[in-house]
């Protein structure tokens, strides 16, 4: 059959067309290229391309950059199999951004890449392929092919489990013998066809494993430490083969340190992968989180349903002590839920109607009847599981030194056995232990415990804070947030609880408290701005009933006047009730503004009948935050669009020294900027939408829990918690994780700094060697998984 003629085809995303003639255009510059034939739908943003096989992606995606247009990258995340060490990881990402419009990160404890790729340039079968050709294996994943990578690593490791076991059992009676070799003496216990007969299924079957990883290593055109353990236990075992077979008997032969390598090594990869598996385990208690079901009111009768069937806008019910399905808004009903899954905090929060609650938390002793409104994918801690699955599979800078080392490693180190063998026989030595000194440097040299000594100190840092509310866009910003001196905060939301609120209520000589607050409501009603809705809500908070206005006029930003009751009044700023004739004295007027309170007077006619402070109240926390962040060595700067006043007298209640006012939201970027410039690691926190621009700014962002959508999309960490304190334990978290992972790089490169001229030297036994190389990488992550008992301060 002839395939010569069958036409390609291609469905692109395409951005920036903003009408039916951009679409228009693209199409018809499509179509000039000969052998093609697109058809563009502005609506749905897409490029439908037939071409010819004369015709490539890459003419097809340059054209419609040429005419104007992008066509925008999409990411994927691949499951990976095959890599033994750091080496392998270094491989198959070197592979993959080689192909074109490609950027991959390969995460080697996590075994998963994050790839962004251009659509028509390349695909995912593309990805999956050239992974295939330099020798390992790899898979798309994504939510629904989480359980089953679960389940085949599962496999595979209770597989290497019996070969291990297979491999002790074969190997012992030869390391029996070993005791000889501390007397000083190398003598045989076990006739050598005996130990031939057992050492060459450990060699040939068990350890086949390394040969093949060896191979596609060779023929992707590097090294790894496949090729090192296959060559180390390969010469000790083809020399003693060689000595058994010709009856050399006054030469050693060194069977059990060729079984014994192998055998330390699969032990220690087995316990490598028990180990890493606990470094995903954030994830996987969230995963486990998520309900399976949900109940749901059908033709009059309560029934379960699966969870993955509802929809927006569908009413579910969520009975005392049940977790919530899906997030969702309650329609009807009271109750406290516990949020701590996914804030960190212990305390329940009230939720009536109108509130919003979300998927995994738990209800307390109300029945609730919620409408959803985010489900599948789009739920609250689906987007967690998202992020800190990408803060995991990212990699932070600190690593590139171990990155490229692990690319020159393998080559370095075969020559330096390269070098033990013609030392130590070149010199006049004797061959066998030259043999034996190469074989203990190529056996003990490891690039494994460089390749897991950051992401695994990632991976458990990221998870602990997802635990304690803390979520990390990227292993960069955790690495960033330990360095910040200077803190920049948003007053409003960020310090506050960004709600005004009534805080004083002063009246004038003669006139009641409460009447004043019921007037002053009753005339602010319909208002919508905040300080109008602070006196209503007091008001309402006393069960005051109030009073309908009539004749009611506004002047924007100064006041209002109307009838209530027959009698007319007016309601605004001291300043604008002193423009209408009515005298407000010093005495009332000055403890309110010298506090920085917003004040409203209230008079009828020319007679003032009182004052109303409103203030928008200091975190309880935040004092104590602004303290700890202090402690941390980290300066705390204010900036508001306040006056000077209340930006003042927030700043003193608060603890901070240094503060700006009147700074529009527009300007908050540059003074981030200009913070910056003094050559101070800067970071931010805010929750608002006019927060975006100076958290973008800052070289950390930390978005408040309960803000903006904007605002977290801005921030690089963001806290579930609406209090500052999250920001100060998102820096010990940051200082914890960095502390680890400089740790485990010290222990990766000291060891093989020391180890590999020990071994040239000829002071380490192989058998010694390999278990030291197999408890490298092991305590490594061993040492990674002491994070897990960091927790946010109280």
């Amino acid at each position: 059959m002839d395939l010569s003629n069958r036409r390609n085809t291609m469905d692109l995303p395409i951005e920036g067309m903003t009408c039916a003639a951009c679409a228009a255009r693209i199409e018809k510059n499509l179509n000039r290229i000969e052998g093609v034939s697109a058809a563009v739908n502005f609506a749905s943003e897409r490029a439908r391309i037939e071409f010819d096989p004369a015709v490539t992606s890459r003419q097809v995606v340059e054209t419609i950059r040429k005419t104007g247009f992008t066509v925008p990258p999409q990411s994927l995340d691949l499951a990976l199999s095959g890599m033994t060490c750091a080496a392998c990881a270094t491989r198959i990402e070197t592979v993959l951004n080689k192909l074109p419009g490609v950027e991959a990160n390969v995460n080697f404890a996590a075994e998963k890449a994050g790839v962004r790729y251009v659509p028509g340039l390349v695909d995912a079968d593309a990805l999956v392929a050239a992974v295939r050709r330099a020798g390992y294996d790899a898979r798309v994943s994504t939510t629904d092919t989480r359980a089953e990578e679960k389940a085949r690593k599962a496999a595979a490791y209770q597989a290497e489990l019996k070969r291990f076991w297979l491999s002790v059992a074969l190997t012992l009676p030869l390391v029996a013998q070993m005791g000889t070799m501390f007397t000083g003496e190398h003598q045989d216990l076990l006739p050598r066809w005996l130990q031939l007969a057992l050492a060459t299924p450990v060699q040939l079957w068990i350890g086949w494993r390394f040969y093949v990883g060896a191979y596609h290593a060779l023929r992707g055109g590097a090294g790894n430490m496949d090729l090192l353990i296959a060559l180390g236990t390969t010469m000790a075992w083809a020399y003693s083969l060689v000595v058994t077979l010709a009856n050399l008997h006054h030469h050693h032969v060194y069977f059990e340190a060729s079984a014994a390598v192998i055998t330390l090594v699969l032990m220690g990869k087995l316990l490598e992968a028990r180990a890493k598996a606990k470094t995903s385990a954030a994830i996987e208690a969230l995963i486990r989180l998520q309900p399976q079901t949900a109940r749901v009111m059908r033709n009059g009768e309560q029934v379960e349903v699966p969870v993955d069937t509802l929809q927006p806008g569908d009413i579910f019910i969520v009975r005392p002590g049940e977790s919530v399905p899906v997030d969702g808004e309650v329609a009807e009903g009271a109750s406290s839920v516990d949020e701590a899954m996914l804030t960190g905090e212990s305390m329940p929060r009230a939720k009536n109607t109108g509130d919003k609650v979300f998927a995994a938390t738990v209800n307390g002793e109300g029945l609730l009847r919620c409408r959803a409104t985010g489900v599948g994918s789009h739920t609250l801690l689906a987007g967690i599981i998202r992020m800190v699955e990408q803060a995991q599979g990212s990699k932070a800078p600190v690593q590139r030194l171990a990155d490229r080392i692990s690319a020159i490693f393998v080559p370095v180190v075969l020559a330096v056995a390269l070098a033990t063998v013609v030392g130590w026989w070149g010199f006049g030595g004797d061959f066998t232990n030259a043999l034996v000194n190469a074989v203990a440097v190529l056996v003990i040299a490891c690039p494994c415990a460089l390749g897991l000594a950051t992401p695994t100190a990632i991976m458990v840092g990221t998870g602990r804070g997802a635990a304690a509310g803390i979520l990390v866009k990227n292993a960069g910003a955790l690495e960033l947030a330990q360095k910040v001196q200077v803190l920049v905060v948003d007053k409003t939301g960020t310090l506050t609880l960004g709600k005004p609120a009534v805080t004083d209520i002063v009246p004038a000589d003669g006139v009641d408290a409460e009447e004043l607050l019921r007037i002053a409501a009753s005339l602010e009603q319909g208002a919508n701005h905040p300080l109008a809705e602070a006196i209503v809500a007091h008001a309402g908070a006393r069960n005051l009933a109030l009073a309908h206005p009539a004749d009611l006029s506004a002047v924007p930003g100064k006041g209002i006047a109307a009838v209530l009751e027959g009698a007319g009044y007016i309601l605004g700023s001291p300043a604008w009730l002193a423009e209408q004739g009515v005298a407000v004295p010093a005495a009332l007027l000055a403890p309110l503004a010298d506090a920085g309170k917003s004040v409203v007077g209230v008079a009828q006619g020319a007679r003032l009948l009182g004052l109303l402070g409103i203030a928008d109240k200091l975190r309880p926390t935040s004092r104590a935050a602004v303290a700890r962040l202090q402690a941390q060595g980290v300066e705390v700067v204010m900036l508001t669009g306040d006056n000077a006043a209340t930006a003042a007298a927030i700043a003193r209640e608060a603890g901070i020294t240094r503060f700006e006012a009147e700074v529009m939201p527009q300007d908050k970027a540059a003074a981030v900027a200009k913070l910056k410039a003094s050559g101070r690691r800067v970071g931010m926190a805010g929750d608002g939408i006019n927060d975006a621009p100076a958290l973008a700014a800052a070289d950390v962002s930390f978005a408040i829990g309960g803000g903006a959508d904007v605002a977290m999309e801005a921030a690089d960490v963001t806290l579930m918690r609406s209090d500052l304190l999250s920001v100060a334990d998102a820096i010990d978290l940051s200082r914890a994780t960095l502390s680890k992972i400089r740790q485990n790089l010290f222990f990766a490169f000291i060891y093989n700094v020391l180890g590999i001229p020990l071994a040239a030297l000829g002071m380490l036994n192989p058998v010694i060697a390999g278990a030291a190389m197999a408890l490298s990488s092991v305590s490594v992550v061993t040492n990674s998984l002491l994070l897990r008992r960091w927790k946010p301060a109280k």
